[in-house]
């Protein structure tokens, strides 16, 4: 299965994606380098945590808590 996935090349070479992907085993791939800068720079924390928090920000407790924040539709 052939699939692309964005991601950042900084200056020393080293490439982070800008999501996560789960493999069964390694795999090769082709870098196709774009002239223009990422859009945004995520920080890296940010992402590495994103999914951890998500277990807590989605729990139906969180949600009644915040509630009230949110725009009656």
């Amino acid at each position: 299965m052939v699939r692309a996935v964005e991601a950042v090349i900084d200056e020393t070479g080293a490439v982070r994606l800008l999501e996560a992907i789960c493999l069964s085993s390694a795999r090769r791939a082709v870098v196709t380098i774009l002239d223009d800068e990422p859009l945004s720079l995520v920080s890296e924390t940010a992402l590495l945590s994103e999914a951890s928090l998500a277990e807590d920000w989605l729990r139906p407790e969180e949600e009644a808590a915040w509630s009230h924040l949110q725009p009656e539709i």
